[in-house]
């Protein structure tokens, strides 16, 4: 996988985002602190946004140009985008809302992954005739992961999702995504205030704060760890020429 961001820029009042970058990890996981503009980068990426300047390519294909006017709709992009809010149907069960991750793949039938594969891999297959709003939050995140790659993405795109899960549900939900990590290939573009969640995914994370990506390397390089936990290293003072 190839992510080209290239000259992006978007601003709203006083907030404004800047970000030049090649994501070519697996797994690339963008940290920061609450309003550093990780979630609308994501949101430019899947294409709820639109960008005043810059251009986004994946694996060459565009995606989006400011100069050339070019926005492709987000349904074209074929990437999967799992927001905060999971995004289900309530009205209908965890089956149905499967088949519509499934029905809104545009792409050859080969590239998606089989139905009781993903319903196996992330443990639906009892889950299947229960109504959205039966469910834990943890079934509920399960669900949604599994209809975006039903929707067979060229690129899962993954907002907090496990914010706001206890200790143990978390560590539990982390193995369902290493699990499609590692089973399927797709590569991901993962939001998180967590550095575990970083420690246990990311191939490269992103630390981004007002908008700017300030820092970026592996695991090893960008954490710490502390007593029993895990945080990200002090930020390294810029070099002087």
């Amino acid at each position: 996988m190839r992510v080209e961001l290239d000259g992006l820029r978007w601003s709203a009042g006083e907030f404004s985002l800047a970000i030049d970058a090649v994501l070519e990890q697996p797994v690339s996981v963008l940290c920061g602190p609450s309003g550093a503009g990780k979630t609308t980068l994501l949101e430019i990426v899947a294409g709820l946004r639109r960008a005043g300047a810059g251009r986004i390519r994946l694996d060459g294909i565009p995606l989006a140009d400011a100069e050339r006017r070019f926005h492709l709709a987000p349904p074209a992009r074929h990437l999967g985008y799992v927001p905060q809010d999971l995004a289900l149907f309530p009205h209908l069960d965890v089956a149905a809302n499967l088949r519509f991750g499934r029905n809104r793949a545009a792409r050859p039938a080969a590239s998606a992954p089989a139905e009781a594969e993903v319903i196996a891999i992330l443990e639906l297959d009892r889950l299947l005739r229960r109504r959205i709003a039966t469910l834990s939050g943890g079934e509920r995140q399960r669900v949604a992961l599994g209809r975006a790659l039903l929707s067979a993405p060229r690129l899962l795109l993954l907002d907090e999702p496990l914010a706001a899960l206890d200790p143990e549900l978390r560590e539990r939900l982390l193995e369902y995504l290493r699990r499609v990590r590692d089973h399927f290939a797709v590569p991901m573009l993962y939001v998180t205030h967590d550095a575990r969640d970083a420690a246990a995914l990311a191939g490269e994370i992103l630390l981004l704060d007002a908008g700017r990506i300030v820092e970026r390397g592996g695991p090893v390089d960008m954490l710490e760890a502390d007593p029993g936990a895990l945080r990200l290293r002090p930020r390294r003072p810029a070099s002087s020429s």
